[in-house]
């Protein structure tokens, strides 16, 4: 590497890590943002410890009690009090700013670690990186199981066995709906272009592609008809009807027969689409 560059991921080792990898990142744009949420904290407390400051000068605080309660509001407000020395005595409050403190945490923004166990042949640190990030794929089927889409409670059940049946069928329907999503991306708001996950910078925040973003903007599918999130297109196939038919005035003993109704052009693709899952 010349004096220049830069990266944002690097691999090393430690010694209180034996038998691990430690793959640390950087991400430019969420140390920007910390920078810039801590610069902003810092100068609101200032703000008001000068304040202080000028009430114990004016003599409205004077007791050491309650010129620390006052600070102690201050600093518990917002959150950055170890960046600041404070003096509190009778009559008397001043405070400084830990400077070297501040720098110190700065150089840390937007660094995080990621340890693995697995060899290099197994898993590189890019990938360990994207393995890492797809966490966040479990954190969404938690959040449809407590109350987007599946809702999991109230369990009404006692039996230690049948509460985990519940929990089991419930899973199933996430393994459902999650198979019916990928092969609908096509129909919905979805990006498509996953194939990019795997070459793409995996420290750098996720960028949507054009396409997908063509789709947001416009609301619109490259064939002119509407997107659809998943439960609009879920309400629309629900309307799909099939009725049993008895000829009228037949005897109960008579044949039936069965009608469906004929399904749209964008209800007909997304059941093709569901014939092509595989599991």
């Amino acid at each position: 590497m010349s004096l220049f560059d830069q990266r944002n991921l690097f691999e090393f080792s430690h010694p209180d890590f034996p038998l691990e990898r430690l793959v640390v990142c950087r991400n430019p744009f969420m140390a920007e943002h910390r920078s810039h949420t801590r610069i902003s904290l810092i100068r609101a407390t200032v703000k008001e410890l000068e304040k202080v400051k000028g009430m114990v000068a004016t003599g409205r605080l004077n007791a050491k009690e309650k010129i620390g309660l006052r600070v102690g509001k201050v600093v518990n407000k917002y959150k950055v009090a170890k960046h600041f020395d404070l003096d509190i005595a009778k009559g008397h409050f001043s405070y400084h700013l830990l400077e070297e403190k501040v720098k110190a945490e700065a150089a840390l923004d937007g660094l995080y670690v990621i340890r693995t166990s697995l060899s290099k042949e197994q898993m590189s640190g890019e990938d360990a990186i994207r393995s890492y990030k797809r966490l966040s794929n479990v954190e969404r089927a938690f959040r449809s199981f407590k109350g987007i889409d599946l809702k999991v409670r109230p369990i009404h059940h006692h039996l230690e066995n049948r509460v985990r049946a519940h929990i089991f069928l419930c899973m199933l329907a996430y393994y459902v709906e999650w198979h019916m999503k990928e092969v609908w991306r096509e129909l919905l708001f979805s990006d498509e272009e996953q194939e990019l996950k795997k070459t793409r910078d995996p420290v750098a925040p996720a960028v949507r592609s054009a396409k997908a973003l063509n789709k947001v903007h416009r609301k619109r599918l490259d064939d002119g008809t509407g997107v659809h999130s998943f439960h609009t297109l879920l309400t629309d196939l629900s309307t799909i009807v099939r009725n049993t038919c008895h000829r009228k005035g037949g005897g109960p003993g008579e044949p039936s027969f069965t009608m469906t109704t004929i399904s749209s052009v964008k209800q007909k693709q997304a059941l093709e689409l569901i014939d092509t899952i595989v599991v």
